[in-house]
Protein backbone atom coordinates (compact mmCIF):
# COMPACT_ATOMS: atom_id res chain seq x y z
CA UNK A 1 0.00 0.00 0.00
CA UNK A 2 2.87 2.20 0.77
CA UNK A 3 3.95 1.93 -3.12
CA UNK A 4 0.24 2.87 -3.89
CA UNK A 5 0.70 6.09 -1.22
CA UNK A 6 3.48 6.92 -3.52
CA UNK A 7 2.33 7.58 -6.58
CA UNK A 8 2.32 11.41 -7.72
CA UNK A 9 -1.09 12.13 -7.41
CA UNK A 10 -1.91 10.66 -4.35
CA UNK A 11 1.57 12.65 -3.10
CA UNK A 12 -0.42 15.70 -4.15
CA UNK A 13 -3.84 14.25 -2.66
CA UNK A 14 -2.10 14.24 0.41
CA UNK A 15 -0.76 18.04 0.33
CA UNK A 16 -4.13 19.35 -0.22
CA UNK A 17 -6.01 16.87 2.21
CA UNK A 18 -3.21 18.43 5.39
CA UNK A 19 -3.86 21.95 3.74
CA UNK A 20 -7.94 21.75 4.29
CA UNK A 21 -7.24 19.90 7.59
CA UNK A 22 -4.97 22.87 8.32
CA UNK A 23 -7.83 25.39 7.50
CA UNK A 24 -9.98 24.10 9.39
CA UNK A 25 -8.03 23.15 12.27
CA UNK A 26 -7.43 27.08 11.88
CA UNK A 27 -11.71 27.80 11.95
CA UNK A 28 -11.99 25.64 15.23
CA UNK A 29 -9.38 27.89 17.11
CA UNK A 30 -11.87 31.13 15.64
CA UNK A 31 -14.72 29.34 17.36
CA UNK A 32 -13.01 28.17 20.45
CA UNK A 33 -11.85 31.77 21.20
CA UNK A 34 -15.56 32.85 20.32
CA UNK A 35 -16.82 30.61 22.82
CA UNK A 36 -15.94 32.33 25.95
CA UNK A 37 -16.76 35.96 25.94
CA UNK A 38 -17.29 39.18 28.59
CA UNK A 39 -20.26 39.16 29.41
CA UNK A 40 -19.75 42.92 29.28
CA UNK A 41 -16.25 44.91 27.35
CA UNK A 42 -14.63 46.58 30.20
CA UNK A 43 -15.84 50.39 30.50
CA UNK A 44 -12.74 53.04 30.36
CA UNK A 45 -14.43 55.23 32.17
CA UNK A 46 -13.82 53.51 35.20
CA UNK A 47 -10.18 55.40 35.57
CA UNK A 48 -11.84 58.89 35.34
CA UNK A 49 -11.92 59.96 38.92
CA UNK A 50 -14.80 61.21 40.25
CA UNK A 51 -16.35 62.06 43.56
CA UNK A 52 -17.93 59.28 45.93
CA UNK A 53 -20.96 60.76 47.02
CA UNK A 54 -22.04 61.25 43.96
CA UNK A 55 -21.20 57.32 42.76
CA UNK A 56 -22.66 55.03 45.35
CA UNK A 57 -25.38 55.88 48.31
CA UNK A 58 -24.97 54.55 51.54
CA UNK A 59 -27.46 52.22 53.03
CA UNK A 60 -28.31 50.19 49.69
CA UNK A 61 -26.97 47.88 47.23
CA UNK A 62 -23.72 47.87 45.05
CA UNK A 63 -24.75 48.55 41.65
CA UNK A 64 -22.19 46.43 39.37
CA UNK A 65 -21.69 49.55 37.07
CA UNK A 66 -19.58 50.95 39.66
CA UNK A 67 -17.56 48.79 40.51
CA UNK A 68 -13.66 49.80 39.61
CA UNK A 69 -14.90 52.98 39.50
CA UNK A 70 -11.44 55.48 40.94
CA UNK A 71 -13.36 57.65 43.55
CA UNK A 72 -12.07 60.50 45.67
CA UNK A 73 -13.28 61.91 48.79
CA UNK A 74 -12.30 64.06 51.72
CA UNK A 75 -12.56 63.00 55.25
CA UNK A 76 -10.52 61.63 58.01
CA UNK A 77 -9.55 58.23 59.85
CA UNK A 78 -10.23 57.04 62.95
CA UNK A 79 -7.53 55.48 64.27
CA UNK A 80 -9.57 53.08 66.92
CA UNK A 81 -11.14 51.40 63.99
CA UNK A 82 -8.69 49.41 61.98
CA UNK A 83 -7.94 45.66 61.22
CA UNK A 84 -5.81 43.69 58.92
CA UNK A 85 -7.59 41.44 56.78
CA UNK A 86 -5.04 38.25 56.68
CA UNK A 87 -4.42 35.56 53.62
CA UNK A 88 -3.45 38.45 50.91
CA UNK A 89 -1.01 38.18 48.66
CA UNK A 90 1.98 40.44 46.98
CA UNK A 91 3.90 39.18 44.03
CA UNK A 92 3.31 35.29 45.56
CA UNK A 93 3.98 36.19 48.80
CA UNK A 94 0.65 35.95 52.03
CA UNK A 95 0.51 39.25 54.11
CA UNK A 96 -1.82 41.23 55.46
CA UNK A 97 -4.32 44.05 53.89
CA UNK A 98 -4.92 47.35 56.39
CA UNK A 99 -8.02 48.11 56.26
CA UNK A 100 -9.24 51.55 58.43
CA UNK A 101 -12.66 53.35 58.63
CA UNK A 102 -12.79 56.88 56.80
CA UNK A 103 -15.15 59.15 57.80
CA UNK A 104 -16.60 61.20 54.51
CA UNK A 105 -17.49 64.34 54.49
CA UNK A 106 -20.63 65.53 52.87
CA UNK A 107 -22.17 62.09 52.72
CA UNK A 108 -25.33 61.25 53.30
CA UNK A 109 -26.87 60.75 56.90
CA UNK A 110 -28.85 56.99 57.63
CA UNK A 111 -31.63 57.46 59.29
CA UNK A 112 -32.49 54.82 62.24
CA UNK A 113 -31.71 53.57 65.68
CA UNK A 114 -28.34 51.99 64.76
CA UNK A 115 -27.72 55.00 62.53
CA UNK A 116 -24.33 56.93 63.37
CA UNK A 117 -23.78 61.04 62.65
CA UNK A 118 -21.18 60.07 60.13
CA UNK A 119 -21.28 57.52 57.22
CA UNK A 120 -18.01 56.01 56.74
CA UNK A 121 -16.66 53.47 54.40
CA UNK A 122 -13.69 50.74 54.67
CA UNK A 123 -10.29 52.02 53.00
CA UNK A 124 -7.86 49.41 52.00
CA UNK A 125 -4.63 51.04 52.54
CA UNK A 126 -1.88 49.08 51.77
CA UNK A 127 -0.12 45.35 51.96
CA UNK A 128 2.64 43.86 55.18
CA UNK A 129 3.99 40.66 55.50
CA UNK A 130 4.38 41.09 59.17
CA UNK A 131 1.41 42.25 61.62
CA UNK A 132 3.76 44.15 63.69
CA UNK A 133 4.89 46.56 60.98
CA UNK A 134 1.22 47.95 59.98
CA UNK A 135 0.69 51.71 60.56
CA UNK A 136 -1.59 53.64 61.90
CA UNK A 137 -4.22 56.08 60.05
CA UNK A 138 -2.39 59.64 59.74
CA UNK A 139 -4.62 62.09 61.47
CA UNK A 140 -6.75 65.06 60.29
CA UNK A 141 -8.37 65.95 56.49
CA UNK A 142 -7.21 63.51 54.15
CA UNK A 143 -7.98 63.54 50.46
CA UNK A 144 -8.18 59.83 49.55
CA UNK A 145 -8.27 58.54 46.07
CA UNK A 146 -8.52 55.21 45.34
CA UNK A 147 -10.81 51.87 43.55
CA UNK A 148 -14.05 52.01 44.60
CA UNK A 149 -14.95 47.97 45.12
CA UNK A 150 -18.04 45.79 46.25
CA UNK A 151 -17.83 44.28 49.43
CA UNK A 152 -16.36 40.90 50.14
CA UNK A 153 -18.24 38.06 51.87
CA UNK A 154 -16.88 37.12 55.57
CA UNK A 155 -15.80 33.97 55.82
CA UNK A 156 -18.20 31.62 58.01
CA UNK A 157 -17.76 29.61 60.88
CA UNK A 158 -14.21 31.72 61.42
CA UNK A 159 -13.01 33.90 64.40
CA UNK A 160 -10.16 35.82 62.79
CA UNK A 161 -9.49 37.49 66.67
CA UNK A 162 -9.14 40.69 67.91
CA UNK A 163 -8.07 43.26 65.56
CA UNK A 164 -8.48 41.16 62.52
CA UNK A 165 -11.31 40.87 59.93
CA UNK A 166 -11.57 37.94 57.83
CA UNK A 167 -12.37 39.68 54.58
CA UNK A 168 -12.99 43.36 53.49
CA UNK A 169 -16.73 42.60 54.44
CA UNK A 170 -19.06 45.68 55.39
CA UNK A 171 -21.32 43.80 57.14
CA UNK A 172 -18.52 42.23 59.49
CA UNK A 173 -16.58 45.26 59.57
CA UNK A 174 -19.58 47.75 60.98
CA UNK A 175 -20.30 45.49 63.37
CA UNK A 176 -17.03 45.42 64.96
CA UNK A 177 -16.72 49.16 64.36
CA UNK A 178 -21.04 50.11 65.11
CA UNK A 179 -21.19 52.62 62.04
CA UNK A 180 -23.19 53.16 59.55
CA UNK A 181 -21.30 52.64 56.27
CA UNK A 182 -21.11 52.56 52.14
CA UNK A 183 -21.65 49.12 51.17
CA UNK A 184 -18.54 49.08 49.22
CA UNK A 185 -14.90 49.81 50.16
CA UNK A 186 -11.93 51.61 48.42
CA UNK A 187 -8.67 50.35 47.83
CA UNK A 188 -6.29 53.87 48.34
CA UNK A 189 -4.27 55.11 45.86
CA UNK A 190 -3.64 58.07 46.99
CA UNK A 191 -3.55 59.62 51.03
CA UNK A 192 -3.03 63.63 50.71
CA UNK A 193 -3.00 66.24 53.50
CA UNK A 194 -2.50 69.72 52.41
CA UNK A 195 -0.97 68.18 49.14
CA UNK A 196 1.85 65.97 51.21
CA UNK A 197 1.37 62.69 50.80
CA UNK A 198 0.70 60.35 54.35
CA UNK A 199 -0.24 57.34 52.76
CA UNK A 200 0.45 53.67 53.80
CA UNK A 201 3.42 53.34 51.39
CA UNK A 202 4.83 56.75 52.35
CA UNK A 203 5.05 56.13 55.69
CA UNK A 204 6.89 52.76 56.39
CA UNK A 205 8.88 50.84 53.53
CA UNK A 206 7.74 47.61 54.81
CA UNK A 207 3.72 48.76 53.83
CA UNK A 208 3.29 48.08 50.06
CA UNK A 209 0.58 49.83 47.71
CA UNK A 210 -1.51 48.18 45.94
CA UNK A 211 -1.56 48.38 42.83
CA UNK A 212 -5.90 46.93 41.89
CA UNK A 213 -6.50 47.50 38.27
CA UNK A 214 -9.90 47.10 37.12
CA UNK A 215 -11.14 43.56 37.25
CA UNK A 216 -11.79 41.62 34.24
CA UNK A 217 -15.69 41.27 33.64
CA UNK A 218 -17.23 37.60 34.03
CA UNK A 219 -17.24 34.75 31.46
CA UNK A 220 -19.90 33.20 29.64
CA UNK A 221 -19.80 30.32 27.60
CA UNK A 222 -21.22 29.76 24.07
CA UNK A 223 -22.27 25.96 23.85
CA UNK A 224 -23.02 26.38 19.95
CA UNK A 225 -19.39 27.96 19.39
CA UNK A 226 -17.96 25.15 21.45
CA UNK A 227 -19.98 22.76 19.42
CA UNK A 228 -18.43 24.35 16.19
CA UNK A 229 -14.60 24.47 16.98
CA UNK A 230 -15.09 20.64 17.93
CA UNK A 231 -16.85 20.34 14.76
CA UNK A 232 -14.49 21.22 12.75
CA UNK A 233 -11.70 19.36 13.96
CA UNK A 234 -13.74 16.18 12.91
CA UNK A 235 -13.56 17.83 9.52
CA UNK A 236 -10.60 17.86 9.69
CA UNK A 237 -9.54 14.41 10.68
CA UNK A 238 -12.55 13.31 7.82
CA UNK A 239 -10.34 14.92 5.28
CA UNK A 240 -7.34 12.83 6.06
CA UNK A 241 -9.72 9.58 6.20
CA UNK A 242 -11.41 10.59 2.75
CA UNK A 243 -7.38 10.48 1.00
CA UNK A 244 -6.67 7.37 3.35
CA UNK A 245 -9.84 5.72 1.87
CA UNK A 246 -9.13 6.35 -1.89
CA UNK A 247 -5.24 5.39 -1.59
CA UNK A 248 -6.52 2.02 -0.11
CA UNK A 249 -9.40 1.68 -3.08
CA UNK A 250 -6.46 2.39 -5.66
CA UNK A 251 -4.24 -0.43 -4.28
CA UNK A 252 -7.26 -2.69 -3.80
CA UNK A 253 -7.92 -2.15 -7.63
CA UNK A 254 -4.52 -2.92 -8.25
CA UNK A 255 -4.35 -6.35 -6.61
CA UNK A 256 -7.29 -6.98 -8.49
CA UNK A 257 -6.26 -6.11 -12.26
CA UNK A 258 -3.09 -8.27 -11.06
CA UNK A 259 -4.77 -11.28 -9.98
CA UNK A 260 -6.76 -11.27 -13.23
CA UNK A 261 -3.22 -10.80 -15.24
CA UNK A 262 -2.47 -14.07 -13.23
CA UNK A 263 -5.71 -15.97 -14.01
CA UNK A 264 -5.66 -15.21 -17.41
CA UNK A 265 -2.52 -16.86 -17.83
CA UNK A 266 -1.54 -20.59 -18.08
CA UNK A 267 1.41 -21.95 -15.86
CA UNK A 268 3.65 -22.15 -18.91
CA UNK A 269 2.63 -18.63 -19.94
CA UNK A 270 1.33 -19.13 -23.53
CA UNK A 271 -1.86 -19.98 -24.02
CA UNK A 272 -4.98 -17.85 -21.70
CA UNK A 273 -6.52 -20.50 -19.30
CA UNK A 274 -10.02 -21.05 -20.52
CA UNK A 275 -9.55 -20.04 -24.17
CA UNK A 276 -10.88 -23.85 -25.20
CA UNK A 277 -13.81 -23.67 -23.40
CA UNK A 278 -15.15 -20.38 -24.67
CA UNK A 279 -14.11 -21.98 -28.25
CA UNK A 280 -16.46 -24.76 -27.39
CA UNK A 281 -18.93 -22.64 -26.23
CA UNK A 282 -19.02 -20.11 -29.44
CA UNK A 283 -18.79 -23.55 -31.87
CA UNK A 284 -22.16 -25.05 -29.39
CA UNK A 285 -23.67 -21.40 -30.28
CA UNK A 286 -23.52 -21.20 -34.27
CA UNK A 287 -25.08 -24.02 -36.24
CA UNK A 288 -22.97 -26.48 -38.15
CA UNK A 289 -21.51 -25.54 -41.80
CA UNK A 290 -23.15 -26.92 -44.37
CA UNK A 291 -25.57 -28.16 -42.87
CA UNK A 292 -29.46 -27.80 -44.64
CA UNK A 293 -31.41 -25.95 -42.62
CA UNK A 294 -34.41 -28.50 -42.19
CA UNK A 295 -32.68 -30.78 -40.92
CA UNK A 296 -31.08 -28.60 -38.70
CA UNK A 297 -34.41 -27.69 -37.38
CA UNK A 298 -35.27 -31.41 -37.19
CA UNK A 299 -32.33 -32.38 -35.23
CA UNK A 300 -32.91 -29.19 -32.93
CA UNK A 301 -36.64 -30.65 -32.66
CA UNK A 302 -35.81 -33.80 -31.66
CA UNK A 303 -32.71 -34.00 -30.20
CA UNK A 304 -30.48 -36.69 -29.27
CA UNK A 305 -31.25 -39.08 -26.62
CA UNK A 306 -28.31 -38.47 -23.51
CA UNK A 307 -29.47 -41.97 -22.69
CA UNK A 308 -29.58 -44.50 -25.58
CA UNK A 309 -30.99 -47.93 -24.24
CA UNK A 310 -30.07 -50.86 -26.15
CA UNK A 311 -32.31 -52.30 -27.95
CA UNK A 312 -34.33 -55.75 -26.50
CA UNK A 313 -33.04 -58.76 -27.50
CA UNK A 314 -35.09 -61.28 -29.69
CA UNK A 315 -36.63 -63.60 -27.92
CA UNK A 316 -35.63 -67.81 -28.46
CA UNK A 317 -37.51 -69.82 -29.94
CA UNK A 318 -38.75 -72.78 -28.37
CA UNK A 319 -37.93 -75.98 -30.64
CA UNK A 320 -40.58 -78.68 -30.01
Amino acid sequence: MLKTALKPRWIAGLVFAIAISGVFVLLSQWQFGRSTQSEAPVSTTTEDTRQLTTVLQPGGFFPGSVADQIVSATGSYDPQKQVLVPGRLNDGAKGYWIVSAFAVNDAPVLKGAAATPQTWIPVARGWVADPADAVAPPSGTIELTGRLLPSESPLPHTDPGPGRASAVSVAELINDWNVSSYPGFVAARTELSGGTDVGAPAASSAVKPLLIGPQPPAQQVNWLNLFYSVEWVVFAGFALFIWWRLVKDDYRRDLEDALDDELDEDPSGQNPVGSDDRQRQHQASQPAAGRPAEEQRTADAHPADPYPTAPHPTDPRVQS
